[in-house]
């Protein structure tokens, strides 16, 4: 009775450091997914915050926690599961998936360059809106819209990294990096859109010093916001050209990435200074512009289509 206890312990600790074991797997597994997808992640986080501009201060935080459902919905209930019927059944089809997804990033990275010479952008029906109920429901589905795209990017590229995973580590890893990712972007989002609140509060408290950081943080504001802007636009040519050369290379077409490559180390070594970095900026600036070309012509065939159905 007391062996079989004791073999009956010995079988509970050897279950139980198995499931540690797979629990360190996991773990590790979703840290290297979620830093894979930092750079859509990047982008997320500067895209979000302008779906509150123009909007009232009073609901510029329930907005963002409507954004933040919407995207947790989109990760876990949409995303995950297909993405799990792919891994298992049409793995061959992330990859094109991906790019299709990449090249929709910079067309909508090439749209807003476009709006923002011309002066006509994606804004201006939202503009002619009255109904602040109904611009606020706009601007919500708009932005949960796009996140739908962000976040398929990002289960796709933390999909990528998990290859080697059993189909449940697969599962429990990316539902891992959908909730880090949603909490941190919309945590840091909130904290983006409020900085003016809190430069308010700061600049009617006593003592000159918080009364300097409080104006400061008011007139940061709207820089901070033209910059994020421009930094997401930035990230969405970055990451979408990126996800388009990598595929590149998955089908066979290495020439343009083997190109890019090459000039990313030539430069590093011609540089000297900060290798790692030189390298990930050329590569980042190629992507970009590769990234720039593809949403160019994306657009710039959408535009044309209705004045050729026109004529």
């Amino acid at each position: 009775m007391a062996g079989g206890l004791v073999a009956l312990l010995d079988d509970i600790a050897a279950m139980a450091k198995l499931a540690a074991a797979s629990l360190d797997d996991v773990a590790g597994a979703a840290g290297k997914a979620g830093a894979k997808a930092a750079g859509v992640v990047i982008d997320d986080t500067a895209v979000t915050p302008t779906y509150v501009v123009g909007l009232s201060p009073a609901r510029e935080l329930p907005i963002i926690w409507k954004i933040a459902k919407g995207s947790l919905r989109n990760k876990l209930i949409f995303l995950l599961p297909a993405a799990l019927i792919l891994s298992a059944f049409a793995p061959w089809a992330i990859t094109p998936i991906l790019m299709a997804g990449g090249a929709f990033l910079c067309f909508e990275a090439a749209e807003k360059i476009i709006g923002a010479i011309t002066g006509h952008g994606h804004g201006d029906e939202a503009a002619t809106t009255t109904d602040p109920k109904e611009l606020e429901d706009r601007q919500v589905a708009g932005a949960v819209r796009t996140d739908l795209i962000l976040s398929g990017e990002i289960m796709a590229i933390a999909l990528g990294q998990l290859a080697d995973q059993t189909l449940l580590n697969q599962a429990i890893a990316l539902a891992l990096v959908g909730i880090a990712i949603t909490a941190g972007v919309y945590g840091v989002v909130a904290l983006i859109v409020k900085m003016d609140d809190v430069g308010l509060h700061l600049a009617g408290r006593p003592g000159a010093g918080s009364q300097a950081l409080g104006r400061g943080l008011v007139a940061a504001m709207p820089r901070v916001l033209t910059a994020l802007s421009l930094i997401g636009t930035a990230a969405m040519l970055w990451v979408g050209g990126g996800i388009i050369v990598h595929g590149m290379e998955g089908f066979g077409l290495t020439t343009l990435p083997h190109a890019i490559h090459g000039a990313a180390e030539g430069a590093a070594h011609a540089v000297g200074v900060l290798p790692g970095v030189i390298a990930w900026l050329v590569a980042a600036i190629g992507a970009g512009i590769l990234g720039l070309i593809v949403g160019g012509i994306i657009a710039g065939a959408l535009h044309l289509l209705p004045r050729r159905k026109a004529h």
